[in-house]
């Protein structure tokens, strides 16, 4: 299955006043936080509050991020978002195809599965994890942890230098059907900061991002949708483009046309509520 992605809002399970304002929004996806947007604390009251919100509903795809493998909380967030009903279980620090196969096994068939690769090690085991199947949808990159993981001296979430781990994260994504999506911009009230973050995703071939507050959402919908130029560009090439000749300026040709279908695969399913 091909979700849109353009959008992936993670609202933390524990605030009740978000999650119910998450419901009214036009990301493609919802992000239930269990993990890093929870305190030790609050965690059982964000599973239950979480569980709530999932039943519910949202405009877009319902997902839940559980804690990592190995914490005392990794068991119980699996089931109960998978008795909440939640359509795609994200899961954090991924390491290997066998965090992907252990987080499978207790969820219903059909789930599907996001693996953030946030480590050294994961950016090291991408490919292997890309392959692990088991309901695996998307790749999403977490430039926090990773800078943490790698020695970054930055103190912002999306501060950095990334084009290495954005190139190999989309290489082995698409080697193996999967999407790709970006980390956050942290940088609230700053979109010209958030605009440059997504045209950076998109130029390496990235479905989409997450967004980390409601005002971010609608620029990225727009940043990751094609222009109403770019399609038309696409839709003329691809009728009109049979063998080499010279459009606008530039050559086109049978490669042209693969690039025009790639172009016209990143418009958002037009059934969806966010299109």
């Amino acid at each position: 299955m091909s979700r849109t992605r353009r959008s992936c809002l993670a609202v933390p399970g524990s605030n009740e006043r978000m999650l119910a304002k998450a419901a009214e929004l036009p990301a493609d996806e919802v992000v239930v936080d269990l993990e890093d947007a929870v305190a030790p604390a609050d965690k059982e009251r964000a599973r239950e509050l979480g569980a709530a919100a999932l039943r519910n509903g949202f405009r877009g795809t319902v997902a839940v991020r559980v804690n990592a493998r190995g914490t005392a909380w990794w068991e119980d967030d699996l089931r109960a978002a998978a008795e909440a009903g939640a359509e795609v279980v994200v899961l954090p620090k991924v390491e290997s195809p066998e965090d992907v196969a252990a987080a499978a096994a207790l969820l219903p068939e059909g789930t599907g599965i996001e693996a953030l690769v946030e480590t050294a090690r994961g950016l090291a085991e991408v490919e292997r994890i890309a392959a692990a199947g088991h309901g695996l949808e998307a790749l999403i990159f977490g430039p926090a942890d990773f800078a943490a993981s790698v020695g970054i001296p930055v103190l912002t979430i999306g501060a950095g230098s990334w084009d290495y781990a954005l190139a190999r994260i989309v290489v082995a994504a698409r080697a193996n059907g999967l999407q790709a999506v970006d980390g956050p911009h942290a940088v609230l009230d700053d979109e010209p900061g958030l605009l440059a973050s997504a045209q950076r995703a998109v130029a390496f071939g990235f479905d989409g991002k997450w967004a980390i507050h409601p005002n971010q959402v609608e620029p990225l919908n727009a940043a990751f949708t094609p222009s109403p130029e770019q399609v038309e560009r696409a839709r003329r090439i691809l009728a009109e483009t049979e063998g080499a000749a010279r459009a606008g300026g530039e050559l086109v040709d049978v490669v042209s046309r693969r690039l025009a279908e790639s172009v016209l695969a990143r418009l958002p399913d037009r059934a969806s509520p966010s299109a």
